[in-house]
């Protein structure tokens, strides 16, 4: 039975702990998939990129009123395609072809395989080419085996041949028409592409508005929104799926009653859920939260001495440039087990890269209020800047919460072309303790740019 100083599950983020200060470790990776994780393959980077080529496709629904007048006439679909996964599949190879094969990764031995723990620090792999399984044990294990997608409990859904994030992608032809089950952010940014590209796009949703996670202000602004441009159908609860001649229909219970709807195709997009559960983490005595993931310390610790874990298995940000930052503090806790460093989670920002765009940092006001913080709110629109004029844009703003004593900001949220930009110097504001009044005030704003949304924002905040 192979005994080693590190096992790391996963060759997402977790496979970037392994720098040259290892060399002197005996270490094993443990992957059931591709290298790079979801970021990589199937989430992160992949949906980005057809998220620019979609909203490439959506320009001429807008020229118009630029005075250009423009025409989509084709999608190719393939060469989408093929230019995304030509790009990112040799990524993958070439960083599992490193870790087996490049010289300076001798010390570390490559299970291609399905973990599953079968005692105290104890895994069972189950190979990929169906040798014979293999136990291992080690004195430190990392778990980073990521998550997958959440699939609900609906009578028939197995059977109809559905799609998530992790297959959509791959589709050999564009459909006609989708139906896409889900209202957070996997689902506005695939009906984004999907619609941008032509494609009759139904949404379905069992709450009453789109990305409620965001702020509600946000949140309506983009319910409404997306109504414009997807069939999109709220309070609906999903009864069963059914195959057709055609493809797939839901038959829903909504506020009218009984309905249906068909497409050529199901997109699943309910959230994810860690992989804790293929892992069986308990088998080893690591406990897990009522959603499955990973129970960690701030030093990113499990229950079990010598076990870390990080990324979508143990986080609920399940954001790639957080399991990054956990990467890194368990690759310092365990090179310094005496020098222990914490995770930082004061203002981790996110991004939705749907159209229009959104990100947020920090409290949202429902949060503020729940915890009865005292805050002050500005709402500035795109629209009353000038490069908001533009950019025609009459429905995108930021918001942002402050505290009316000291000016610190408590949250930022942005609804229009390129939030996830603009919100940066918030982001920078709220994590180094700079006020409202003094960023506002204390540097230059390029004028005409789209970060006076952001200079004029924090002007209109009513500080005491």
């Amino acid at each position: 039975m192979p005994h080693y100083d590190l096992v790391i599950v996963g060759a997402g983020s977790g496979n970037s702990i392994l720098d040259p200060r290892f060399a002197d470790w005996n270490t094993a990776i443990v992957e059931k998939g591709t290298f790079g994780g979801t970021c990589l393959n199937v989430g992160c980077i992949p949906t980005k990129m057809f998220v620019h080529t979609a909203s490439i496709a959506a320009t001429p629904a807008t020229s118009s009123m630029f005075g250009v007048d423009e025409e989509l006439i084709n999608v190719r679909w393939r060469d989408v395609r093929d230019r995304i996964f030509g790009r990112i599949d040799p990524i993958a190879a070439g960083g599992r072809d490193y870790r087996v094969d490049h010289q300076d990764n001798k010390h570390v031995t490559v299970y291609e395989g399905e973990g599953r723990f079968t005692g105290t620090k104890e895994l069972q792999v189950s190979y990929l080419d169906g040798r014979p399984a293999e136990t291992i044990t080690a004195e430190r294990f990392v778990l980073a085996a990521g998550g997958r997608p959440m699939i609900p409990d609906i009578p028939g859904l197995a059977e109809v041949g559905y799609l998530t994030s992790d297959t959509v992608m791959r589709l050999d032809g564009l459909p006609s028409r989708m139906v896409i089950l889900g209202g957070g952010y996997i689902a506005a940014e695939f009906a984004h592409v999907f619609a941008s590209f032509g494609v009759s796009v139904t949404v379905v949703n069992r709450s009453g508005a789109l990305l409620r996670a965001e702020d509600e202000d946000i949140s309506a602004r983009f319910t409404e929104l997306a109504a414009r441009r997807f069939d999109v159908r709220l309070d609906r609860r999903t009864i069963r799926a059914r195959k057709t001649s055609s493809g797939v229909a839901l038959d829903l219970e909504g506020p009218d009653g009984a309905e249906t709807v068909e497409a050529e195709v199901l997109l699943v997009a309910t959230g994810r859920t860690p992989n804790s559960d293929i892992l069986d983490v308990a088998a080893t005595g690591v406990t897990t939260s009522e959603r499955g993931h990973v129970v960690v310390d701030e030093y990113q610790r499990t229950v079990v001495d010598g076990v870390y874990a990080l990324g979508d298995i143990s986080s609920a940000f399940e954001l790639k440039h957080v399991a990054n930052h956990e990467q890194r503090v368990v690759q310092h806790n365990l090179l310094h087990p005496d020098e222990q460093i914490a995770s930082d989670y004061r203002f981790v920002p996110h991004a939705v890269f749907t159209s229009p765009q959104i990100a947020s940092v920090g409290l949202s006001e429902h949060e503020a209020r729940k915890r009865g913080i005292s805050y002050v709110t500005s709402h500035q629109d795109y629209a009353d800047i000038a490069y908001g004029w533009a950019l025609e844009d009459t429905t995108g703003f930021a918001k942002l919460l402050a505290d009316p004593a000291t000016g610190q900001l408590l949250g930022a949220h942005i609804i229009g072309p390129q939030a996830s930009s603009v919100i940066q110097p918030l982001i920078q504001a709220m994590s180094f303790g700079l006020d409202a009044k003094s960023m506002a005030r204390g540097q230059y704003w390029i004028h005409p740019a789209m970060p006076e949304l952001v200079e004029n924002a924090l002007l209109k905040l009513p500080l005491d």
